[in-house]
């Protein structure tokens, strides 16, 4: 490695270690006026908890409602947060709670996907900022509601791909986009994990302190299920859009990112439920293609139930050479001859960092700002949206490159919204 990489990647090590506290000073005045405080309310506490304790360490930021249908979840959230941070966000089970209360600047959605698009529209028309999960809707539809939702009512909407904000994955990108390896071709990245059947679930009577009517809200109603909460709904096209939604969406907006395209031309995949035989409804081994314009192209693989995997999250082939990245941000670049050339460093899977770019959002009231804006968090989510509809069809889907809409398939543009629960559908909806 030459002594000008190694200074470079030295330095960019010392700058990670000071991002945090820097970003704080920098939004101070003149006099050491602390930033203003920024208050938020967290929907759904599991994968939302961890996200409520990061935000309450953050400066000049207080969570005032932790927000889950389950009493159990929600209580044993109150009192981790308290026992963390010394004090104790009101517990509710409704998230319009948060909406009502005008204190409140931001709402962080981290329920189940089928809320992911419905929680948002509602909280940027009830003027609050909104951090969603990934991925941000459970179909394309939704997806485009809620751009025009951030748009109409001037809010800012970030999906937690988090990797964005990463040190290291951000230094990896920006040298694809240099031309480290040259002209991009084609990016392949892969999920594996080791998850067991979900068996034969009952319909039953929910248990006592859960509320599944509010669980299901804006989707069609159907019987509660012994096998579905809190996370096998993942594996229903009711509720989530299988591995392709749950962890794809990861690694195929890096992939998208760094080959900086938007929309693909078409999308082939293919897959099964190969290990088990039980309620699953969505594969458990899944290959997507996209193919975009200009030569490039992205595939995703998955093996639900093996977690033998290639070493790396996502790999880029160019004219002059392969980098590969893994999911913490570190990254290996490779030359022609497939000699390692240089290496990064810095490790981070970047959700500190991507709460506290929200947070500066949300503070100057700039969604130009954010690292990762409901327009890009669209299309993004829009390939898996994409891959599951050609899995489901069993065709190649066509789509244009402006907008990514679907052409000439009648049945795949059926899958292209959803049917709300009627009690529902005026509040979620932007149509009109």
């Amino acid at each position: 490695m030459s002594d000008r990489r190694l200074f470079i990647r030295s330095a960019a090590g010392m700058v990670t270690a000071a991002t945090a506290a820097s970003a704080v000073a920098q939004q101070q005045t003149p006099d050491s006026t602390p930033p203003r405080l920024v208050r938020v309310g967290v929907m759904g506490l599991s994968r939302g908890q961890s996200l409520a304790l990061d935000l309450g360490g953050l400066p000049q930021v207080r969570v005032d409602y932790l927000c889950d249908v389950d009493s159990k979840r929600m209580e044993a959230g109150v009192k981790q947060f308290q026992d963390r941070h010394g004090y104790a966000p009101q517990a509710i089970t409704d998230f319009r709670r948060i909406l009502d209360d005008k204190r409140i600047d931001a709402l962080v959605c981290a329920a189940p996907n089928h809320w992911h698009g419905p929680a948002t529209i509602m909280a940027c028309k009830a003027g609050k900022h909104v951090y969603v999960e990934k991925p941000c809707s459970h179909n394309p539809l939704e997806g485009e509601w809620m751009i025009e939702a951030a748009k109409r009512f001037g809010r800012c909407v970030q999906m937690g791909t988090q990797r964005r904000s990463a040190a290291g994955t951000r230094d990896a990108v920006a040298k694809l986009h240099d031309g480290v390896i040259g002209n991009l071709h084609a990016a392949r990245c892969y999920y594996n994990n080791l998850r067991g059947s979900i068996g034969r679930g009952k319909t039953t009577d929910p248990p006592a302190h859960l509320d599944y009517d509010l669980w299901q809200g804006p989707a069609v109603h159907q019987p509660y299920r012994s096998n579905v909460v809190h996370y096998n709904w993942h594996w229903f096209w009711h509720w989530g859009g299988g591995e392709l939604a749950n962890n794809g969406v990861h690694a195929l907006d890096l992939c998208r990112w760094a080959m900086a395209v938007d929309f693909p031309k078409q999308t082939v995949s293919s897959g099964g439920r190969y290990w088990f035989d039980d309620d699953q409804e969505t594969p458990d081994v899944q290959s997507a293609l996209f193919e975009f314009e200009g030569n490039k192209q992205i595939s995703w693989h998955a093996l639900s139930c093996n977690r033998h995997g290639p070493g790396y999250f996502c790999a880029f082939f160019g004219d002059e050479g392969t980098l590969e990245l893994d999911s913490a941000g570190t990254y290996r670049i490779y030359d022609r001859r497939d000699k390692l050339v240089e290496e990064g460093t810095q490790s981070s899977i970047g959700q500190e960092e991507h709460l506290l770019n929200f947070v500066q959002a949300v503070r100057a009231e700039d969604p130009s700002l954010l690292h990762q804006p409901i327009e890009e968090g669209h299309k993004s989510t829009l390939l898996c949206h994409l891959g599951n509809i050609a899995y489901r069809t069993g065709r190649t889907v066509r789509t244009r490159t402006s907008d990514g809409h679907i052409v000439d398939d009648e049945e795949q543009q059926r899958l292209w919204r959803r049917e709300y629960d009627p009690t529902w559908e005026a509040a979620v909806s932007m149509d009109g």
